[in-house]
């Protein structure tokens, strides 16, 4: 039963005090969390630090053990997924929540459709009507209204899932890490919408593990820690630095443990490599112990090239070299032969074995090493995934656990654990460090310097300039299918690599 509170506090959205208790484990401690009317509000904290409970708890789908919720001045026990609406809160979820097989039609008005009155018939003209007007009036496009859901990009499926709350005229719309799936200029698509959203005074509570991000898009912040607010600031005061600080309770300096690495033999050598209307006339080499960093926009060329040394795609010009020995890899499967790893962006799809074990999923790429006369031999098998579990931190329940039960930083650790277990030589990093918090980034960081003490070879892949920075030996940007500037990493500054990146300097070189 809900009861009004008379004092006005300027707050539409206020939990406190919330205690959330699951099995033995505390998920939330006294959790608080303020929000303010017609304002971007951001929400961090590391992996496991509560975010994810306190939102299901705004959104009806858990009870609080211990505190309070109250919207728009009311108090709540405890609310329902359908009162959550009713009372204009919204959710817009990083994994879409959108049935492939419905068309956008049915997707916008599932389970609110209007009918024609009289009648059990749907008031389709209407519908599309509607919807045809918000997605004018706030994305300036057309989606056809029989196109599948399933057809749709990643921005397209933002797109629907923003609409269909759009249409109920919400007072706060919650993003829950809405640019994971975007490509930078969707993002800034994005960005801009929710910009207007909050002049036309709707409330927005964004959570993000990007801190550029929550620093250029919010007006406050509040940071989690081991199930408690541990601060609530406003962003113009911060920077991204200090809110990193306060989420693992430790100077951001430790962000990039680089060690002192001697330098090998050049083992990886490509020359004059060119893939059909991707890139053109790439060369570069790689040595023992070296970590080599590659950036560019998307369609850049560079995505492409590591595919191409993976064997995923199939080069028409050039020369691959390792060791000295000329080779193709013309699948995966040839080239983890050549003991080439890839560590892919979309670590769910390509990665990792969702529903197989942490211990399956170690050794899924090294079977042959334990395996006698066709049989498995479990007990190796699950040696060797303990010490892996072990050796790089991962947080699970046990080796036995699903790992669509680990978080997505642990996800990412049993994705290189896998090749660790098959003993790789060249690692193909593609955005390792996407979609995890901080703590979980540190810990890749330093995995990937271990790997380069042993001798072994590492090629980056990040759009995160600041993190190429921090972890790599050098850096080749890619514009346009060809690489166009190499960096000591060392010896450079950010905004230099940008301006390369985004081809402000390439247009410089024209004009000049």
């Amino acid at each position: 039963m809900a009861s009004v509170k008379w004092q006005e506090t300027g707050d539409i959205v206020r939990l406190s005090g919330i205690v959330k208790t699951f099995g033995g484990a505390q998920a939330l401690s006294g959790a608080s969390l303020a929000v303010k009317r017609g304002t971007v509000h951001g929400l961090v904290g590391q992996n496991g630090a509560g975010k994810s409970t306190l939102i299901k708890l705004l959104a009806g789908l858990h009870r609080p053990d211990g505190g309070e919720i109250e919207i728009d001045g009311v108090v709540y026990a405890g609310l329902s997924p359908q009162q959550v609406e009713h009372l204009g809160i919204h959710f817009i979820h990083q994994d879409r929540l959108l049935v492939p097989t419905f068309t956008v039609g049915e997707a916008l008005f599932l389970g609110r459709e209007p009918r024609i009155a009289g009648t059990p018939f749907l008031e389709r003209k209407l519908m599309r009507q509607k919807s045809a007007e918000i997605l004018d009036r706030y994305f300036g496009l057309r989606l056809p209204n029989s196109a599948l859901i399933g057809e749709l990009t990643a921005a397209e499926k933002q797109i629907v899932q923003i609409t269909r709350a759009l249409l109920d005229e919400p007072k706060v719309l919650v993003f829950d890490e809405p640019t994971a799936a975007l490509v930078r200029r969707e993002a800034e698509l994005l960005f801009g919408l929710i910009r207007r959203l909050r002049d036309e005074g709707i409330t927005i509570l964004y959570i993000s593990h990007y801190l550029s991000e929550i620093v250029d898009l919010c007006d406050t912040v509040t940071v989690l820690r081991n199930g408690r607010d541990v601060a609530t600031l406003p962003v113009k005061q911060t920077s991204a630095r200090e809110i990193g600080s306060l989420m693992v309770n430790r100077d951001i300096a430790e962000l990039y443990p680089k060690p002192q690495v001697s330098l090998g033999k050049t083992f990886l050598q490509i020359e004059g490599l060119g893939l059909a209307d991707r890139y053109a006339d790439v060369s570069l080499s790689l040595r023992q112990g070296e970590v080599l960093g590659l950036t560019g926009l998307v369609g850049s060329g560079a995505k492409e090239l590591l595919r191409t040394l993976f064997g995923l795609e199939s080069a028409t010009t050039g020369t691959v070299t390792i060791h000295g020995e000329t080779v193709f890899s013309a699948s995966p499967v040839q080239a983890t032969s050549k003991r080439l790893a890839l560590v892919p962006e979309d670590r769910r799809r390509a990665g990792v074995a969702l529903d197989l074990s942490v211990t399956e999923n170690t050794t899924l790429a090294s079977l042959d090493r334990f395996s006698r006369a066709g049989l498995l031999d479990r007990g190796s098998e699950k040696q060797q995934a303990r010490y892996l579990i072990e050796r790089l931190q991962i947080k699970t329940d046990s080796a036995d656990a699903l790992v669509r039960t680990l978080s997505g930083g642990n996800q990412q650790k049993v994705a290189i654990a896998k090749w660790l277990s098959r003993q790789s030589e060249i690692y193909l990093l593609d955005e390792p460090s996407v979609g995890v918090d901080i703590a979980a980034k540190v810990e890749i960081y330093t995995l990937i310097g271990e790997l380069a003490a042993r001798g072994v070879g590492i090629i980056v892949l990040s759009s995160d300039i600041d993190e190429l920075l921090g972890i790599t030996d050098r850096v080749l940007v890619f514009f346009r299918g060809r690489i166009i500037r190499e960096f000591i990493s060392a010896e450079t500054r950010p905004d230099q690599v940008l301006a390369e990146v985004t081809g402000a300097n390439e247009t410089l070189r024209h004009v000049g």
